[in-house]
């Protein structure tokens, strides 16, 4: 959460004065944030919903994905992405990402089988997808796009909005987002059938409250539905998000600027999709090695981007010892419908992408950052890249010192 203050308390405590915390009725303030954020993304439809992760699912319901279905994850990303495809049945297949901390496209490719149905880019950290190329290859695919925009609120692609490029995408509102109710997410779609099958997926009961579609018929769903504290909650954030990306994008800019010029330091700034138009939260640097890594985060306050808990494939227990579900009846793994599907990581999985995670670190901004802040990260960023170049520089010598001839000699007789 980056801002909230009197102005959200002010727009909660209507609400419950008014005594209207049930979001079916007219002047709704959930109804008028999903207008108005469908608008801001320029799609018809968006609905909210009690998270991100149920935003996810009711994605993936909306889109028809179910038993027999693949969908393609990235082994990057926070466990609901994957957790969101055995909830709905389907088995969630890894892919490596690149250096921009988001699935590589190509990987995306190769990792498509006869029983692949939907791909889930996500924008992680704030960072875009690498989307032109990803909607190119999943059309010639015939695959459905999710993109799972849960960490990109309020961020873009060459123009585009996140959550707004595929077939649906998934947002979340939670405490750690650009834009924030607490807990909260939301579904966005251009499909009107896709949008009716997710608004039954997050209430059961929304064709008794709004009015039955003909056109489908209602089935059992989770039950998520959105609240009026996070409807007027969020319509307060909604004017915030702008000046906050803007402000993070422009900070992040200058501090990248000064920093430029590390590059025969070990220092390299992390390759980015589009970064004019994303809402990436985070500086990101790679650097030579973890060791280096490590030690480049004590000194500037970063964080090891594979150090982030169950944003990292190897943290999601419920993938990899393939308990998909409460009931073992319900497992997705031990469907007969997913018999045809690859469920067991391959050999060597994940090499790519955890030797990427350990060598990046990220550094937090600060919307509120001033001009003396972003000078300081820059002087603490220039140091620790210095005395990182500086051990290296050591490290090298001592090598070449202990190849010196004499020691070569010393060497040899002591293995003799």
């Amino acid at each position: 959460m980056y801002k909230a203050g009197e102005e959200e308390i002010e727009a909660i405590a209507r609400v419950i004065r008014a005594g209207t915390l049930f979001r079916y009725r007219d002047g709704s303030e959930c109804e008028r944030f999903e207008a108005r954020y469908a608008k801001a993304l320029g799609v018809p439809h968006f609905d909210l919903s009690a998270s991100g992760t149920l935003a996810l699912s009711a994605g993936l319901i909306g889109l028809g994905i179910g038993p027999g279905n693949e969908v393609l994850v990235p082994a990057h990303t926070y466990m609901a992405t994957a957790t969101a495809v055995l909830a709905v049945g389907a088995i969630p297949v890894l892919v490596e990402i690149d250096e921009t901390l988001t699935i590589d496209p190509s990987a995306m490719e190769h990792a498509i089988g006869p029983a692949t149905r939907a791909v889930t880019p996500v924008h992680m950290w704030g960072t875009a997808c690498a989307m032109d190329e990803i909607v190119e290859i999943a059309e010639r695919h015939g695959l459905l796009v999710l993109e799972d925009a849960c960490q990109g609120v309020g961020g873009g692609y060459e123009g585009r909005m996140m959550g707004a490029i595929g077939h649906a995408g998934a947002f979340s509102f939670n405490y750690f987002k650009n834009m924030t109710s607490g807990e909260g997410g939301g579904i966005a779609t251009r499909d009107d059938h896709v949008a009716e099958r997710a608004r039954c997926a997050i209430d059961p009961c929304h064709f008794y409250w709004q009015g039955q579609d003909e056109g489908l018929k209602p089935f059992a769903g989770a039950g998520a539905r959105a609240s009026e504290l996070m409807g007027a909650m969020l319509n307060v954030q909604l004017d915030r998000i702008d000046g906050i990306i803007g402000a993070m994008r422009q900070n992040r800019r200058r501090v990248l600027d000064a920093t430029k010029g590390l590059s025969n330091r070990g220092l390299r700034q992390a390759p980015m999709n589009s970064p004019d138009y994303d809402c990436a939260a985070q500086l990101m640097f790679s650097l030579p090695t973890a060791t280096d890594a490590d030690a480049f985060a004590a000194s500037t306050g970063g964080v090891v981007a594979g150090k982030t808990g169950r944003h990292t494939f190897t943290n999601w227990d419920q993938v990899l010892t393939q308990e998909g579900a409460h009931h073992r009846s319900l497992n997705p793994y031990t469907l007969p419908e997913n018999a045809q599907t690859r469920r067991d990581l391959p050999e060597g999985f994940g090499t790519t992408s955890l030797d990427i995670l350990g060598r990046t670190v990220m550094i937090p901004m600060d919307p509120d950052h001033g001009e003396e802040d972003l000078e300081a990260l820059a002087h603490n960023i220039e140091l620790a890249a210095t005395e990182i170049a500086d051990g290296a520089l050591r490290a090298g010598q001592a090598y070449r010192d202990l190849k010196s001839p004499d020691l070569q000699k010393f060497d040899a007789q002591s293995d003799a």
